[in-house]
């Protein structure tokens, strides 16, 4: 079979077809991730810029701690970019007060709730007081989407699964476990597609990537513009390819037909 030759002008409209199309994956693939602005370390300085690094970006979201969400709804106001309320402190909150918590964060403004589990129930497996909080925190949030958190490196797999399990039971409309892909898998089966998996500490693009194929719905990150530039690192290097075939392109249509 003989291999089709495009003139230069072609490759040059072949190579602009395929960055823009790249381009707008790109841009699809990060309004799926969620900025952590959560940490205790976050001050007024640090929130402003994870603030203005999600609108730029046009992420799903920007995970904060509950005394920033009304600081945050005001530095995302008019962008699509979500609040998500983190409550529930170390997880060890009475239930009442978790209650509190989620009513406090939609007055305020969030728009998703993440819910840290009691842990010590967690590891224990009291799989009827997991149930409970969910159920009870899920009537708390009313429409609000609510996420439960698994996140802790304290967690095995096997919590990881009676977690799930929890929300699946309790009504929550996902959980968010550590960014590996065996524990993305792990929520998958144990959800049964009864809840979103979500994945956190995502560091680097080919994590992202991997987590995706894995099945991972959102992914959280303190570093998104680490992760959108090397996605478009990647495309301009796709891109630089294209070129080299327009170059030897070129070369073969100076030569005379045989």
């Amino acid at each position: 079979m003989e291999n089709t030759v495009l003139s230069a002008a072609e490759a040059v409209e072949y190579g602009e077809f395929k960055r823009a199309k790249r381009e707008a994956e790109i841009a699809a693939s990060l309004k799926k991730l969620i900025v952590d602005a959560s940490r205790r370390e976050t001050d007024r300085f640090a929130l402003r810029s994870a603030c203005e690094g999600a609108r730029k970006l046009d992420v799903h979201g920007v995970l904060v701690s509950p005394v920033n969400v009304a600081p945050a709804k005001r530095l995302l106001e008019g962008s699509k970019t979500y609040v998500i309320g983190l409550i529930g402190g170390t997880g060890e909150t009475l239930i009442p007060v978790k209650k509190l918590e989620a009513k406090s964060a939609i007055r305020q403004g969030a728009r998703e709730l993440r819910l840290v589990l009691c842990y010590s129930a967690l590891r224990a497996g009291n799989a009827s007081y997991l149930k409970k909080e969910v159920k009870k925190i899920r009537r708390a949030a009313k429409k609000l989407p609510l996420v439960v958190s698994l996140e802790d490196h304290s967690l095995g797999e096997e919590e990881i699964a009676r977690g799930t399990r929890a929300a699946c039971e309790g009504g929550a409309e996902a959980v968010c476990v550590r960014g590996e892909v065996q524990l993305v898998l792990r929520a998958l089966r144990a959800g049964n597609g009864k809840v979103r998996v979500d994945a956190a500490d995502v560091e680097n693009a080919e994590q992202y990537r991997s987590l995706v194929r894995a099945g991972a719905s959102l992914s959280q990150t303190k570093l998104p513009e680490r992760i959108a530039k090397e996605m478009y690192d990647a495309a301009s290097e796709e891109a630089g390819k294209v070129s080299a075939v327009r170059i030897s392109n070129e070369l073969l249509t100076e030569k005379d037909p045989v």
